[in-house]
């Protein structure tokens, strides 16, 4: 702690007593209000190509721009996170698979290449550098 803030709360303490040492918060935390979340909501219902994005993926980042520009207020993405959860909000897994997806593919390896590759850790055997002889000292 510095030698200016101990003198800061050496005055407030003089001027206020000990109710004026009590914190007040964050000096900056910035809130989405709730009429404020309803402007958010209807913004993101509009797609990320209304507000310039490339493609149709809304991403923390993107919440986060819009929020600003729209609302004027700044958040930090675990923020922006914290307040989409908080309002029923949750993050998507895509709807499709890749259309490169080789479904026979998959099969064989899970049925061929994944049990060897599963199974292929090193067992202890006596002699190996896994196990302490009880003879040597």
């Amino acid at each position: 702690m510095s030698v200016r803030s101990v003198e800061r709360w050496r005055r407030a303490w003089r001027e206020g007593g000990m109710e004026a040492l009590h914190s007040a918060g964050p000096a900056n935390s910035p809130t989405v209000k709730d009429a404020q979340f309803a402007v958010l909501e209807e913004e993101l219902g509009k797609g990320p190509a209304a507000h310039g994005f490339e493609d149709e993926r809304w991403t923390l980042a993107r919440v986060q721009t819009v929020i600003r520009r729209r609302l004027g207020v700044s958040l930090s993405v675990a923020t922006v996170w914290r307040l989409l959860k908080r309002h029923g909000w949750s993050w998507q897994a895509p709807a499709r698979r890749a259309l490169e997806r080789d479904e026979h593919t998959v099969e064989l390896w899970k049925r061929e290449v994944w049990p060897q590759v599963k199974d292929s850790r090193r067992r202890p055997v006596p002699g190996s550098s896994l196990r302490t002889r009880p003879d040597s000292r």
